[in-house]
């Protein structure tokens, strides 16, 4: 199944999106660090590994940047940089300023709110015999937090959901790029228009929030701006859907802990780490950029090279967990790589693990008798290239 060199075209297999963690333990037992045919043209490495992965995600020679690869990647002209294309110190000045408006207390104070959405959600499916967990419920909490966080009216949110859908989803094909630049051209221009109106009549909500933010004399820029909501919205919505989904699904096929976590609810934040770890929603961390001819683990990496770090396969390490490939929600190493590690440390990480707490816990006490409505063989995992980890749909009986 595994060459010298691990295809590209492998990793959006039906077999490694069904279980990358057998192909993982694989790559693993005959070492860290491995190269792979990905992106074509450019010499890449994928980091298996906890050790090895934690002190890439977090190595200054390691850039954001892709100006720096030895392969050329044009520019859109949309959403301007995000935090996750940068280096220090444009990275420290724009997370600074967005982490002034996204702070723990306007988190917090969202918990209400996320537990009523909550509700209404469960409600709404109380009297199917079944439901799709991911669109009818999975998909539409998060969405609505973040829209509500950003001050987005409930009726653009319906758009908000398929131009994140199709921004989101693996370019493989022409078409499939020029679905992309409409929604993403569609998107900007609806983003803009927001800005215009908060400038003139400023809200409390985070887009508001990010126009007053300042550092000095400093603030964001329109460029900073777009690609910042867009990171908000895309990490504050995608992963948590797939968080929840994948959770879900992890208690479903293994009743001994569902029964275990229903019972003892107290254990449910530690749960939420161990779902994390077990089947995150990210499983392979965005670009790195070797600035530099360097080693990981004994393994030569070139200057331009992209190195990979697959955080599902560091939680799943059994030099760090016991019995990796077992779910436990009694678990209390909590080492997982699931948010990054470092100073891209995922800034949404309070807000996921607020609404995995909310919605799983939500779940379990209305439906004590939810089971899955299809065998688990039946089920179909988005494939995008092992970055994001979901299901494309989660039926059950209610």
């Amino acid at each position: 199944m595994i060459g010298e060199r691990l295809p590209h075209e492998f990793l959006f297999s039906r077999e490694f999106t069904d279980d990358p963690y057998a192909a993982y333990a694989e790559l693993r037992a005959r070492g860290p660090v491995h190269p792979i045919d990905f992106p074509r043209g450019a010499e890449a490495f994928l980091v298996v590994d906890h050790e090895h992965g934690r002190a890439a995600l977090n190595d200054p020679r390691l850039s954001k940047d892709t100006a720096h690869s030895s392969l050329p990647v044009a520019a859109e002209p949309y959403f301007g940089g995000t935090m996750l294309g940068m280096d220090p110190p444009g990275h420290t000045r724009l997370r600074g300023l967005v982490a002034k408006a996204f702070t723990a207390r306007r988190v917090e104070a969202l918990r209400p709110r996320v537990e009523q959405i909550t509700g209404e959600l469960l409600d709404g499916i109380a009297d199917r015999g079944e439901a799709d967990l991911i669109d009818d419920f999975a998909v539409p909490l998060p969405i609505q937090v973040i829209c509500e966080l950003l001050g987005v009216p409930a009726a653009d949110r319906g758009r908000f959901r398929e131009w994140t859908a199709v921004i989101t989803a693996p370019v493989l094909s022409p078409e499939m790029y020029d679905r992309w630049r409409e929604a993403a051209r569609a998107f900007n221009d609806y983003l803009l228009e927001v800005f215009d109106e908060r400038r003139a009549r400023p809200q409390d909500d985070l887009v508001s929030g990010l126009l007053a933010a300042r550092d000095g004399d400093a603030a964001l820029g329109e460029a900073d701006l777009l690609g910042t909501i867009m990171l908000l919205i895309i990490a504050g919505h995608e992963t948590t859907v797939n968080l929840i989904g994948n959770a879900v699904l992890a208690l479903l096929t293994t009743p001994g802990q569902r029964a275990l976590l229903r019972g003892r609810p107290e254990l449910l934040p530690g749960a939420i780490e161990e779902f994390l770890r077990y089947d995150g929603p990210v499983e392979r961390a965005t670009q790195r950029i070797a600035l530099e001819d360097m080693e990981i683990a004994g393994t030569p990496i070139p200057k331009g090279a992209w190195v990979h770090v697959s955080l599902g396969a560091a939680g799943r390490d059994p030099a760090v967990f016991d019995a990796p490939d077992t779910l436990d929600v009694t678990r209390v190493s909590h080492r997982h790589l699931a948010f990054g590690h470092g100073i891209h440390f995922c800034l949404g990480a309070p807000l996921a693990r607020l609404e995995g707490r909310i919605a799983i816990g939500g779940l379990l006490e209305r439906f004590p008798d939810l089971a899955l409505a299809v065998p688990p063989g039946e089920l179909q995992r988005h494939r995008t290239g092992s970055i994001i980890r979901g299901l494309a749909a989660l039926p059950v009986r209610v």
